[in-house]
């Protein structure tokens, strides 16, 4: 599974930087990743972390989606986590130049914090809990979500999301981009 999405990755990432006529120092200067990293995760030797490919995508001002490919989990093992068996990530819909907006089913293991860098201007991120219990902060401001709540927020700030109950956390992370 690593090697479909390490070759899904590099595609789009070259693809992205052809399309856009970037250099992978241009590219480094707008992703905030080095370009020695960007080097590794295009010719496929490197699996980027979600935070980091959040920022590939966003220094791109592309959706995360079109990094991902449909369906696609990041580095998932038979239980469906990372290799740090921290988070999952799938993709529900992806990005949708109509509606302007990608669907995610995240699960976050018992304890694990995700931390998020701003997106572009006008993001805006929706979160449906289906199982478990979370945090999400904005700010400074950690506010908590059970079963069944939902939050929508402007996600061109930092933020984050954490587990705090005693399950695996799950939740849709629905993404608006403005058009």
């Amino acid at each position: 599974m690593t090697n479909l999405i390490n070759t899904t990755v590099a595609t789009q990432l070259k693809k992205a930087r052809s399309e856009k006529g970037w250099s992978l120092d241009l590219a480094s200067q707008h992703c905030g990743v080095s370009k020695a990293m960007l080097g590794q995760i295009e010719r496929g030797e490197s699996s980027p972390t979600i935070a980091k490919l959040w920022k590939i995508a966003t220094g791109f001002s592309l959706p995360l989606s079109d990094f991902l490919g449909y369906e696609n989990k990041q580095n998932l093992n038979a239980k469906g986590f990372d290799e740090n068996q921290s988070i999952c990530i799938e993709t529900v819909f992806e990005f949708d130049k109509n509606t302007a907006m990608e669907v995610f089913d995240l699960c976050l293991a018992v304890g694990h914090e995700q931390y998020s860098e701003a997106h572009q201007t006008g993001v805006i991120e929706h979160i449906v809990v289906l199982s478990g219990s979370m945090q999400y902060l904005l700010g400074s401001e950690w506010k908590t979500l059970q079963v069944g709540d939902k939050a929508k927020f402007v996600a061109d700030q930092a933020h984050a999301y954490r587990n705090i109950g005693d399950v695996p956390l799950r939740f849709f992370n629905i993404i608006y981009y403005p058009k």
